[in-house]
C-alpha cells in the first residue's frame, strides 16, 4: 500500500504528523510507502529527532501551508505548491493510492474534489465519522464535506454509507436511518421529506427516520444527513464526551470513598475512555472522490495520525470505491427502470 501523509496539516504539524507516521510504519508492515508531504528540513529533522530510518519513507517536498484561516476552495487554487495539494495529486499521478490528512477540512475537501473529481455516479463527496454505540459503531454521513446537498444527494450519502458499513466496517446488511425531529413518517421538513421518499424507494435497508435519542438507544448502522447537521451532531457528541468525564473525574475526586470506588472500578473507565476516544478510529473517509482520502482531526495525537493511516489502509484494501460505483449504478438502473415502465 502506497499512502501519501499531509506532514504539515494540524494544530501540531509536523512533530505529531511525522510521529503518527513512524508509528503506523512500525505496527503495519503492509505500508510498501509512506510519503510525507511538506517542508522537507522540517520532516528530516523530526524524523532525525525520532532516530528513525525506514526505507519505505519517501520525502515529497512542498513550499506551502494551507492556514486554517484561508478559504477552502481559494486556497487551493493560490497555494499550489501547499502540502495538502501534493499530497493529493500523487494520488492523481499513480504515486500514491490514499491521502490522509488533519488540516484544513474545507481545503482537503477541496482538493480531493477539484483534482480527483468525484466516482461515476456520485455528484459531490461526503465524509462518514465512525460513532461508538455501546452495542456497536455506526456511520454519520455527511459529517462536514457538503452542507447543502439535494435529497438526491442524500440517497447517494446513503449508498456510499452503506457500502462503506458493509465492505470495510464488516457489517453484512446495514440499516438506513435519516436523520429527522420524530420518526414518523411525515415528520421534518420539505428536504428530509422528499429525502424519505427516495430513500423510501432505494432498494437499500432503510429503516425510516430516527431522531437523537435513536442514535444511542436504539443505532441503526448508517445515520444519514446534510453536513451542516452532520458537523454540528460531530463536534457535540465529541463535546459531551469530554465534559461528562471532566464532570465524572471532578465529582469522584471529592472524597476518599469515592476515590477507592473509582480505583476499583478504574477498568471499566479505562474501557469506556478508550471506547469514546477519537484518538481510537483516527480519521474519517472523504466518500465519493476518486480516490482515498482521510480527514483526520485537527489536534490529532501521534496515535489518531497512526490510526488515521490505519483507515486509509483499509479502504484500500477493501477496495471501498468499486463497491461504491457498482452500488451506485445498480440504484441508478434501478431508478431508470422504474421511470421508463
Amino acid at each position: 500500500m502506497r499512502i501519501a501523509l499531509d506532514a504539515m496539516g494540524g494544530d501540531f504539524g509536523p512533530k505529531n504528523l511525522v510521529e503518527g507516521a513512524v508509528l503506523a510504519l512500525q505496527t503495519y508492515q503492509d505500508i510498501s510507502q509512506l510519503s510525507l508531504v511538506g517542508d522537507g528540513a522540517e520532516i528530516e529533522a523530526q524524523l532525525k529527532r525520532l532516530a528513525f530510518s525506514d526505507p519505505r519513507v519517501r520525502i515529497v517536498h512542498s513550499t506551502q501551508v494551507v492556514e486554517m484561516t484561508d478559504a477552502a476552495t481559494d486556497s487551493v487554487r493560490r497555494k499550489r505548491d501547499s502540502s495538502i495539494a501534493r499530497a493529493v495529486e500523487l494520488i492523481k499521478s499513480g504515486e500514491a493510492e490514499a491521502v490522509v490528512s488533519a488540516g484544513h477540512t474545507g481545503a482537503s475537501v477541496a482538493a480531493a474534489h477539484i483534482k480527483l473529481r468525484t466516482l461515476d455516479g456520485i455528484e459531490r463527496p461526503a465524509i462518514g465519522a465512525v460513532i461508538p454505540t455501546e452495542t456497536k459503531n455506526f456511520l454519520l454521513i455527511d459529517a462536514g464535506a457538503n452542507t447543502d446537498p439535494t435529497p438526491k444527494q442524500l440517497v447517494q450519502n446513503a449508498i456510499m454509507g452503506a457500502a462503506y458499513s458493509r465492505h470495510v466496517l464488516g457489517c453484512p446488511n446495514p440499516s438506513i436511518g435519516l436523520m429527522s425531529i420524530g420518526t414518523e413518517d411525515e415528520k421534518g421538513n420539505d428536504f428530509t421529506r422528499n429525502a424519505f421518499d427516495l430513500l423510501r424507494n432505494s432498494g437499500l435497508n432503510f429503516r425510516g427516520n430516527v431522531e437523537g435519542h435513536d442514535l444511542f438507544e436504539n443505532p441503526v448502522e448508517v445515520v444519514v444527513c446534510d453536513g451542516f447537521l452532520g458537523n454540528i451532531l460531530l463536534k457535540t457528541m465529541e463535546a459531551t464526551a469530554h465534559a461528562i468525564f471532566h464532570w465524572l473525574k471532578s465529582e469522584l475526586m471529592r472524597s476518599p470513598i469515592r476515590m477507592a470506588g473509582a480505583w476499583l472500578a478504574r477498568d471499566a473507565f479505562r474501557t469506556i475512555k478508550k471506547k469514546t476516544n477519537a484518538d481510537e478510529y483516527g480519521g474519517m473517509p472523504l466518500l465519493g472522490i476518486n480516490g482515498i482520502c482521510i480527514i483526520a482531526h485537527g489536534g490529532s495525537s501521534p496515535i489518531a495520525v497512526k490510526n488515521a493511516i490505519r483507515v486509509a489502509g483499509e479502504s484500500i484494501s477493501t477496495q471501498v470505491n468499486p463497491h461504491i460505483i457498482q452500488a451506485v449504478r445498480g440504484y441508478n438502473d434501478s431508478v431508470a427502470s422504474t421511470t421508463a415502465s
